[in-house]
């Protein structure tokens, strides 16, 4: 289920007289534009951030976008007016949204030393500790700043045990009620992030009803509650009127500011990994290795095992294996339709590949890192990361 672009004289042209925008761009500059690059489309954001924006009008939910998942600040100017700051998972993230960034900064982490806490209370709006302990521990050198607490409710969504933030033995948020209540003076909000890929309203409502259950003496006594990340609801076809709904009924039950910290469903459907055909082989199936890795460049994909995506949905073709040039046995990418015969120089471009890829990109194997290329509101090309393709000994 995926559409060769044909490119140079060893490509065939496989791409439809009419094709979308994405595909005649990336068509376009083919020859000018080195593999492979990721591709952030700021139309394709623009339309994720409005939704954000709906979302603080009409609920008044503070959104702070979560570094961890997508950090490429040349499209900060664009998402600056819809999102309310940024939340950080290091010392490091916690620098780059206050100075790239600017606004509110939530500084978290799993755990801080004494350094990292120094460090931190320079950029933090806020500060939320994992652990009562951490809490006890540092508070006294944050001042004035105000500070929360992660609580691990016991309930959570994720298809994933990796990724779940509920699952037994979690390290991530405290649990001991008694212990909460002990320090809830010391805090004027908390952070509740157990949503993972969560694009199920009911899942996201029976959470929110426990949490209200379990913890509302607590919550009445806050100022902020932070609901995490985690929820898709700037995916097509989400109940976005009774989202907000649930959310702007939970905060005036509670009295708090509530924030959500999206990172996927902020960069959604806004990015590319563009890759080109390198060789094909046949061992049992046909096999398109491209010049990019699902290890270096998509580690998401193959941590959670699943296959990497592609926009254009094709029933029927030739099918291929398209894999990544590493040495790892599993580097695949997925097997997808084309409409035609690949052949070397033929462009695949996998979408869906803004969040978790460039943050997590690394030189496995000693793979080219990809160029970054902004496609801007007005059309224009920036090149904002230039990978290193020049491999000769200086």
């Amino acid at each position: 289920m995926a559409l060769g672009l044909g490119v140079g004289e060893e490509g065939t042209d496989l791409m439809p007289k009419t094709g979308t925008p994405i595909q005649e761009f990336i068509a376009t500059y083919r020859t000018s534009l080195r593999t492979p690059y990721y591709l952030i489309d700021e139309a394709r954001l623009l339309s994720n951030l409005e939704i954000i924006t709906a979302l603080r009008r009409r609920t008044g939910v503070r959104s702070v976008l979560a570094l961890k998942s997508f950090s490429t600040w040349s499209v900060f100017d664009l998402m600056r007016p819809h999102l309310d700051g940024t939340t950080s998972s290091s010392p490091y993230e916690a620098r780059l949204g206050a100075e790239k960034f600017g606004k509110e900064v939530h500084a978290y982490s799993v755990a801080f030393s004494g350094d990292e806490i120094r460090s931190v209370r320079a950029y933090a709006t806020k500060v939320i500790f994992n652990s009562v302990s951490q809490l006890e521990r540092f508070r006294r050198e944050l001042g004035g700043i105000p500070l929360g607490l992660r609580i691990n409710p016991g309930v959570s969504h994720s298809r994933y045990d990796l990724a779940d933030p509920a699952r037994e033995g979690s390290r991530l948020g405290a649990s001991d009620r008694s212990q909460i209540e002990a320090v809830s003076d010391l805090i004027s909000g908390v952070m509740f992030h157990c949503n993972c890929e969560n694009a199920d309203l009911d899942s996201f409502r029976s959470i929110l009803n426990s949490i209200s259950r379990e913890f509302g003496p607590l919550l009445h006594k806050m100022e902020w509650v932070s609901l995490g990340g985690g929820i898709s609801f700037t995916r097509d076809g989400y109940p976005f009127d009774a989202f907000c709904e649930t959310l702007a009924e939970f905060a005036r039950r509670f009295a708090v500011q509530v924030y959500l910290e999206p990172g996927s469903a902020v960069v959604a459907r806004s990015g590319f990994l563009v890759t080109q055909v390198l060789d094909i082989v046949h061992n049992g199936t046909d096999i398109a290795v491209v010049d990019a890795s699902l290890e270096a460049h998509m580690l998401d994909f193959l941590v959670y095992g699943m296959e990497a995506k592609v926009e254009t949905s094709q029933t029927s073709g030739r099918t291929y294996t398209v894999a990544g040039r590493s040495c790892l046995a599993g580097d695949v990418f997925g097997t997808y339709a084309f409409p035609g015969e690949l052949r070397v120089g033929d462009l695949i471009p996998f979408s869906d590949a803004a969040d978790y890829t460039m943050v997590k990109k690394n030189w496995f194997n000693g793979v080219s890192m990809p160029s970054i290329v902004v496609r801007r509101l007005d059309g224009t090309v920036d090149l904002v990361a230039i990978s290193r393709h020049d491999h000769r000994v200086q």
